[in-house]
């Protein structure tokens, strides 16, 4: 057991919160830095991480050097000891882009710990220096590399089959509110009655992602599908202005958490038959499609909550509809600049 062994504890605090400690002063002190800024799974996967990260390299923060992070890389990517460090699952690699992840959270640790003053520099290098560092300062070559991949969606067929595996309205204005209006998997369960502008069919969103709040519109088919949940199944006697809560004992009438929603969805995928079908998938199929009707970016951007179009941006490599529209016009510009140029003056033989 090492002297610097942090474990990951989780409780409630004295309002209901999650609270989560690893059982070290100075990473306690930055997860309640964490817990103000940002979401209770944010801070769960923040904890998990750093738990990680000190384990393997097996030092307290202060003791950690850049030559601990290059190899605490290595060790990760492939799941084999590097130099002066422990595996805690050896033989078992992450990919490239949990690696970024977990590293972009160790440079926050000590990013903070060095504003705090307990340590001098932040071990946790931008990136590998270059030829070109002279003249183009700021452009190495990143420590971990990730690629980009398109996220899947699901097929008009593939949605109505999900739909009818469903067993209840609940089940089916949640799906209704990821799939109709693209809201996140936190979003659906943190709505209140109060956030729901029946009249105007728009819901707000009083938390998203970043503490970020926004009014979206959605399908009057959600409305209608969370009328037919109030009426008949949501509990008259809950002590909660949630929306969307527990149908069955023992925790009928409690608030739905998000493993109660991933177990709706795995039942329901398994029944549909379906390979795919997550919360997330959901939204992105939503997403895709508004754009595919013609949805402008800027419009979709605010549907979706971004801080920042280019997260939008990926929706016009899913809409393929709108690169063959935009190919087909390109192509017969160039067709008719073609045909111009080859064809022959007026009376010329």
């Amino acid at each position: 057991m090492s002297a610097f062994d942090p474990f990951l504890i989780r409780s409630f605090g004295p309002s209901g919160e999650p609270v989560v400690r690893l059982g070290v002063q100075l990473l306690d002190d930055y997860l309640d830095f964490v817990a103000a800024r940002c979401r209770p799974n944010t801070v769960l996967a923040t904890a998990y991480d750093l738990m990680v990260f000190f384990r393997v390299v097996d030092k307290a923060p202060e003791q950690v050097s850049t030559a601990d992070v290059l190899e605490f890389v290595t060790a990760q990517r492939h799941g084999a000891p590097a130099v002066g460090l422990r595996v805690v699952e050896e033989g078992v690699g992450v990919s490239s882009r949990t690696v970024a992840r977990r590293l972009s959270i160790i440079s926050g640790l000590f990013a903070y710990l060095h504003a705090r003053g307990d340590i001098a520099t932040n071990p946790v290098p931008r990136g590998l220096p270059t030829r070109r560092e002279r003249t183009r300062p700021r452009q190495g070559v990143p420590l971990v590399r990730t690629t980009r991949t398109l996220p899947r969606i699901l097929n008009p067929s593939e949605v109505d089959a999900l739909v009818a595996a469903l067993r209840t309205h609940r089940d089916q204005a949640m799906v209704a509110a990821m799939v109709l209006g693209g809201l996140r998997r936190c979003e659906v369960l943190g709505l209140t009655l109060e956030d729901l502008h029946v009249g105007e069919r728009r819901v707000f969103i009083a938390a998203g992602k970043g503490g970020h709040q926004r009014v979206v519109p959605v399908s009057r088919r959600f409305f209608d599908t969370v009328a037919d949940y109030l009426e008949v199944e949501r509990p008259a006697d809950a002590g909660t202005d949630r929306l969307f809560l527990v149908l069955k004992q023992p925790r009928r009438g409690k608030p739905l958490t998000a493993a109660g929603l991933d177990e709706v969805m795995d039942g329901a995928r398994r029944r549909a038959g379906l390979s795919h079908a997550t919360c997330h998938e959901l939204r992105h199929t939503c997403l895709t499609r508004l754009r595919e009707a013609g949805m402008a970016l800027e419009a979709v951007q605010a549907q979706a909550g971004h801080a920042s179009i280019e997260s939008t941006r990926i929706y016009l490599h899913l809409g393929d509809d709108w690169l063959a529209a935009q190919y087909r016009k390109a192509a017969e510009a160039i067709d008719a600049q073609v045909m111009a140029d080859h064809l022959l003056p007026v009376g010329v033989p």
